[in-house]
């Protein structure tokens, strides 16, 4: 019998997203001087208020309140009137340097083991499923090209010149029990605004009637500019899922004119959903943004993606749950775990399955292994912290990176900078590089 399954995106405006995106500037700017930085930065944001707290041992210097007001400026928060601007809001740092009972865990040849160790035990998730191009699940993908698009609008500033950054998307579609989608059967988009229609003197009817000139304005733009946007970067299969029975929610409460830090407080990982899967599959429960790759609910989430990505793409299922979980300190994992929901390929049991990926893969998910695989010392997560981790293009960028060395003689320190340009990836997770291993594997 057809089902209805939802998935929720939030813009880079959102609250959470907000503090999302400092806490990985902050992290970026650490490691662009530093590599082995280890940073765990969390940020609350509220009313004229960013707080930066957590554990940071680095060589690097870094302005924390510079990077934090640099990234609420990117955002669009700029003006007094959002009670939260990146020029006059206040910065407090609270960052003390990482235990050192942990440390001697994770740093290589330090511990009981001579091997990198895990930052943390836990178990972390990756997924993947045919129902998309990037083998994404489309409920996700849809919510959040939707609130990347406002947000495009809003930054272009040429039509919906009343967008404020915070925003929210919500889509629904009905599948077959196979899991195929069938229609798109409702979409919820709410975005904060300006106050563009005053009302005509102080009656509440005065009131009421303004209110109800924009909510109506903001519905007939979502369909006039936003939708069409959003449609054109869709594959044809895709765009017929729409239909002229969706059930539209348009800013459903209202008016959505307090928002953003002042309308909710934000704090850093509270959106771990939106970035990975959007409720498919499951989740360890780790968040990833401020964190520095030693710690693996970020790294190893990473990398079991790219294991599913790489299962579903060679062909030996349809869908792929990888759960990877780890013992901190230590280097192997614990276990490595493949669900396909029987839709495995191979003619093997997701057991037998399971059994054979973990002894062909197991040394690869080693911290270190994850870490030098994808490049995950270099500053690349400012671009994961909005709009997803996970069923993104890898690309590659010359940036430039300014690295600190450090010499001590004769108890005299000397600190020694220097500029250069390095290629880094971007998303290296999504790479499909391990496809032709994989399909040599299973004789596929």
């Amino acid at each position: 019998m057809p089902y209805l399954f939802t998935s929720e995106s939030v813009s880079e405006g959102h609250p959470d997203k907000v503090a999302d995106q400092i806490s990985d500037a902050v992290l970026d700017a650490m490691l662009s001087q530093d590599p082995d930085s280890r940073v765990a930065c969390e940020t609350l944001v509220t009313t004229g208020l960013v707080v930066l707290a957590g554990e940071i041992t680095t060589k690097a210097y870094v302005d924390v309140q510079e990077v934090a007001r640099k990234t609420v400026e990117k955002i669009g928060y700029n003006s007094d009137e959002y009670m939260f601007d990146a020029k006059s809001c206040a910065v407090i740092s609270a960052l003390h340097s990482q235990s050192p009972d942990i440390a001697q865990g994770v740093n290589e040849g330090e511990g009981a083991f001579k091997e990198q160790g895990a930052g943390d035990q836990g178990m972390m998730f990756g997924y993947a499923s045919r129902e998309t191009d990037n083998l994404m699940p489309l409920t996700l993908e849809l919510s959040h090209l939707l609130v990347k698009e406002l947000a495009a609008i809003r930054k272009e500033g040429k039509v919906m010149t009343y967008l404020r950054p915070d925003a929210k998307s919500q889509v629904t579609i009905e599948y077959t029990d196979d899991n195929q989608p069938i229609r798109i059967d409702a979409i919820v988009v709410s975005t904060q605004h300006d106050d563009f229609v005053k009302p005509s003197d102080a009656s509440v009817a005065a009131k009421v009637e303004a209110d109800k000139k924009m909510t109506d304005k903001i519905a007939a733009d979502i369909h006039e500019f936003l939708l069409p946007r959003v449609k054109a970067q869709l594959p044809e299969r895709v765009v017929k899922l729409f239909n002229d029975q969706i059930k539209f929610y348009i800013n459903p409460t209202g008016i959505f004119i307090i928002g953003g830090p002042h309308g909710d407080t934000g704090l850093t990982g509270r959106k771990i959903i939106v970035d990975t899967f959007g409720g498919r599959g499951a989740h360890g429960g780790g968040a990833f943004s401020g964190k520095d790759p030693s710690k693996v609910d970020r790294s190893a989430a990473y990398a079991a993606r790219h294991l599913a990505k790489n299962l579903v793409a060679a062909g030996v299922s349809d869908q792929a749950l990888v759960q990877v979980s780890y013992a901190i300190g230590v280097a192997e994992p614990v276990s490595i775990n493949v669900n396909t929901y029987g839709t495995c390929k191979t003619g093997m049991n997701d057991g037998e399955l399971s059994t054979r990926i973990e002894k062909k893969f197991k040394n690869a998910f080693k911290p270190k292994a994850i870490i030098d695989r994808f490049g995950l010392k270099n500053p690349i997560y400012s671009e994961t912290a909005a709009y997803g981790h996970m069923g993104r293009e890898s690309y590659e960028v010359d940036k430039e990176v300014n690295y600190v060395t450090i010499t001590e003689t004769g108890g005299v320190k000397t600190e020694v900078r220097t500029t250069s340009s390095k290629k880094l990836t971007f998303f290296g997770w999504e790479k499909l590089d391990w496809v032709s291993d994989i399909k040599a594997e299973f004789g596929i």
